[in-house]
């Protein structure tokens, strides 16, 4: 007989992290999710390390709900004091069927007029298509959905069997489009591609251009990784059900040694997708929400360039120092208060200079992309 969900109902201190600085994937600065654990149980997911779940058991995380009760009260308290920026939010797992602290949280972030990003693997999602499109006539709002595997590849059925609980793709892509149609940003993440069984080039393709197909102006792609007790979790499944598969993940994930695959494979396959995305043209990196009339939007569009930048020269293999120079720009402009532009036109190429980590040909480099920006 299944196992059925258990909700266990509590009342957090806070809801709202902070990061140091935006992500340069998600371009987030906050993240707020109102459950812990979740039903879809994607057997190969991040959440079952130690450091993110609750449970001992990472059987439980699938079943075993918590809800945070005042997450919305929360978010509301928190957010009046802090900056306006992407905030991570949203969880369209079942329990939000019966709880709703998605959509109550996404009426907060319209209420502050406050960005938000949501990254899917449902279609539930759409309930709340008013409130998002809301938000995004008023601020942003930008999602994404979790794909990684299409019918027609080789090895669908035993991705369907590591995902069972969650929506199928087409379903999945169904909503991608409801939404691009609706002007709100979107695209797919192929998180994680698992090594032999998602990295064909006909499962990237397909991927891709069922993307472009249903409206996404993005893919972004990383790699499985694996630590603790999830490794031993998704070990467990692969001799259960793929034993063919175990040889190979023993010597991509050697125990104690590596959080992500050894083996260089991710470098190689993603260069794979940056020439597949070329071809349909469509982008490789997710392009960053920036709210219409913010002071800081020029900054903000030259850190997502450098950014850009940093992520195709670790996957051309260019000299670590460079690679750190420019990621260490990217920082030290995002740091910035004033408007970038603003500061050139009174300081010039030396004021540039003086940025924190800005060497005279990453300024000029800069001094090239604000010219062009104006």
């Amino acid at each position: 007989m299944p196992r059925k969900a258990e909700f266990i109902s509590y009342k957090p201190k806070t809801i709202l992290n902070k990061h140091k600085r935006a992500d340069h994937w998600f371009w987030t600065s906050y993240t707020a999710y109102p459950y812990k654990g979740c039903q879809h149980g994607c057997q190969f997911c991040y959440c079952r390390e130690q450091k993110f779940s609750p449970f001992d058991d990472p059987n439980d995380f699938a079943y075993t709900i918590h809800v945070k009760e005042n997450a919305p009260q929360l978010l509301r308290k928190a957010i009046a004091r802090a900056k306006t920026d992407l905030i991570f939010t949203g969880d369209y797992q079942p329990a939000e069927k019966k709880f709703e602290l998605s959509r109550k949280m996404l009426e907060v972030c319209l209420e502050r007029n406050f960005p938000v990003f949501i990254l899917e693997r449902s279609p539930l999602i759409l309930r709340d298509l008013d409130l998002l499109t809301e938000i995004n006539s008023k601020a942003v709002a930008a999602t994404a959905f979790s794909i990684i595997s299409m019918p027609d590849s080789v090895h669908y059925d035993r991705i369907r069997q590591m995902e069972h609980l969650a929506p199928s793709p087409e379903k999945r892509f169904a909503a991608m489009e409801k939404l691009a149609l609706a002007g709100i940003q979107t695209g797919a993440c192929m998180m994680p591609l698992l090594p032999e069984l998602c990295d064909t080039d006909e499962n990237l393709e397909s991927i891709i251009k069922w993307t472009v197909d249903h409206g996404g102006s993005f893919v972004l792609a990383s790699g499985l990784t694996l630590s603790d007790q999830q490794r031993t979790f998704f070990f467990n499944v692969l001799a259960e059900r793929f034993p063919d598969l175990l040889p190979a993940y023993e010597k991509y994930y050697p125990s104690g040694k590596s959080y992500g695959a050894v083996d260089g494979n991710w470098r190689r396959r993603a260069l794979k997708i940056r020439e597949l995305c070329e071809k349909h043209g469509i982008k490789d990196r997710m392009p960053r929400p920036i709210i219409s009339g913010d002071k800081r939007a020029k900054n903000k569009r030259i850190v997502e360039i450098l950014a850009d930048k940093v992520y195709v020269m670790e996957l051309e293999l260019a000299p670590k120092d460079r690679i750190w120079a420019y990621r260490k720009a990217a920082w030290a402009i995002e740091d910035m208060e004033q408007d970038i532009a603003l500061f050139y036109r009174t300081m010039g190429l030396k004021g540039l200079q003086k940025i924190e980590n800005m060497d005279q040909s990453l300024a000029r480099e800069v001094e090239s992309l604000l010219s062009g920006m104006n």
